[in-house]
């Protein structure tokens, strides 16, 4: 009786602890740069703007099947991501999302490349 109590306990404590790398059903995870946790619905892969930010991951830091998603924005930049989805905004505005994310990010990498003591850095924010 005592190992069967025992092996209870071990397998609830087992998925106490998977738990938090698990996705609902209809759902998968992403961590942004600044390491926050995000669940995202399978729909929002149909979205260019996710489809933007995965391509910008590959290129950033490889495929790597052993980690979790990363995405190369940080967690307000998701937020504001998942709310204009969430509205069905034009497709206008999405690309426009979609263009400022680009700009801002090569902008920064090539202020990055100038090591101009001097220069201002270029900030971006949403």
């Amino acid at each position: 009786m005592a190992r069967k109590w025992q092996r209870i306990a071990a397998a609830s404590r087992r998925r106490v602890s998977w738990s938090k790398s698990l996705a609902e059903k209809g759902h998968f995870v992403i961590y942004t740069s600044d390491k926050r946790r995000f669940m995202i619905p399978l729909t929002y892969l149909k979205s260019e703007i996710f489809t933007e930010l995965f391509r910008m991951a590959e290129e950033e830091f490889g495929v790597e099947s052993s980690g979790p998603i990363t995405l190369p924005c940080d967690s307000s930049f998701m937020e504001y991501t998942i709310s204009v989805i969430q509205r069905h905004v034009a497709k206008d505005l999405e690309k426009a999302l979609i263009m400022s994310l680009t700009t801002c990010r090569y902008s920064s990498f090539s202020n990055d490349l100038q090591e101009q003591p001097n220069q201002q850095p270029f900030i971006c924010s949403f």
